[in-house]
């Protein structure tokens, strides 16, 4: 047994960050300022979009971006039923009202199928979420929105590498929106980011994030001397903070030595794990580039000797985290309630978010720490 506990997901944090974070605290700016400015501009650089902006989170930037696509009460947003709930939330909190689709059982992705059965009238927008890094299948979804005009927003939460067919994800539909979460690929603590190359829709997100407000404070109190600004929309308080952005304008710069990191993490999982009695990921895309996010096993106790709950339970036993990444979304309580959404009618969202489980899959892991995660989920599923 290891001789201390292996937190799932801790991100890979280094010196320039920290110092960073150090020089906006001895500066004293806080808030939104030159930093995120900065880290904007290098996340549009690696998404090549034309437009990035801050907020605080993704689930914030899911809302945004309902609202300046003009989402209305109403309207109809297809999502996932195999996704995390702000997904979902993100729908209900800008009036909209979200459509369930089940998933491809191989990719976890929404599935097109299922997407094209549930258009109606009131359908104005696909919410896609890029599952563990996985590309959707965006030829189809974007046929499908073309054909119906409709939006697309891309929940980008787990796919800050992820390409389909030589395109960045997050820059195919109207906008995608990044997470920086504590457990994501780059991280700021908390924190999300907007993509989009519409300008009138930027500036409205913009606007959004900050009180409704014409001017923020950086721009307000610079050397150029005090500005008044104004209020134009009742606006809500998403915005990021340099303390973040000092975190994530290095974390970036980094991006690719740490999704390297992974693959060789992911190539040790699935060698490993071959011959044992659990379905692995399914084979990358050709074409396409998985952001490697989760490596989830699905533990099927008809066919393994234990439960998937009873193989987290002994993992934790043995000083080593996992996740769930997800129960779907028809199994919690508010949604059944609110929405009337059975579980039988999302076979494979159902089959994953009893099965599912995440290992270990960071770019601060050690030699030492993989050989601790294989020789243990071996120990238990032999």
């Amino acid at each position: 047994m290891r001789d201390s506990y292996l937190v799932f997901g801790q991100p890979a944090i280094e010196e320039p960050e920290i110092e960073e974070v150090v020089d906006s605290l001895r500066k004293a700016w806080l808030g939104t300022g030159p930093k995120v400015a900065e880290f904007e501009r290098r996340i549009a650089a690696h998404k090549e979009v034309k437009h990035a902006v801050a907020v605080n989170s993704c689930t914030a930037g899911l809302h945004l971006a309902c609202l300046a696509l003009g989402l209305q009460p109403g309207d109809e947003v297809i999502v996932p039923a195999m996704t995390f709930c702000a997904t979902i939330n993100a729908v209900i909190h800008s009036g909209a009202t979200p459509v369930l689709v089940d998933v491809d059982p191989a990719t976890f992705n929404m599935d097109p199928e299922d997407v094209a059965r549930k258009i109606t009238p009131r359908t104005k927008a696909l919410m896609p979420v890029h599952f563990a890094g996985r590309a959707c299948d965006m030829s189809r979804l974007t046929a499908l929105a073309e054909k119906h005009g409709l939006r697309i927003i891309e929940d980008c939460a787990h796919a800050i590498e992820t390409e389909f067919l030589g395109r960045k994800a997050g820059t195919i539909g109207d906008c995608g929106v990044l997470s920086f979460y504590s457990t994501k690929n780059i991280v700021t603590g908390e924190g999300g980011m907007v993509l989009t190359n519409d300008a009138t829709v930027a500036a409205r997100i913009k606007v959004l994030a900050l009180h409704g407000m014409s001017q923020d404070a950086w721009k307000r109190f610079s050397d150029d001397g005090y500005k008044h600004y104004e209020v134009v929309e009742a606006g809500f308080k998403y915005n990021m903070m340099d303390l973040q952005a000092a975190i994530g304008m290095h974390q970036i710069t980094r991006v690719e030595r740490y999704w390297n990191r992974r693959l060789e993490i992911w190539r040790r999982y699935m060698a490993a794990f071959a011959d044992l009695p659990v379905v692995l990921p399914a084979e990358f895309e050709v074409g396409s580039k998985h952001a490697l996010h989760l490596f989830t096993l699905l533990i099927n106790p008809d066919c393994a000797p234990v439960s998937r709950d009873q193989f987290i339970s002994r993992m934790h036993r043995q000083k080593i985290g996992t996740g769930v990444h997800y129960r779907s979304i028809p199994e919690h309580p508010v949604y059944q309630d609110r929405f009337g959404w059975k579980l039988s009618d999302f076979p494979v969202s159902q089959k994953i978010g009893e099965t599912t489980v995440s290992l270990p899959l960071s770019a601060r892991l050690s030699d030492e720490d993989v050989k601790d995660v294989i020789e243990t989920v071996r120990g238990i599923l032999e």
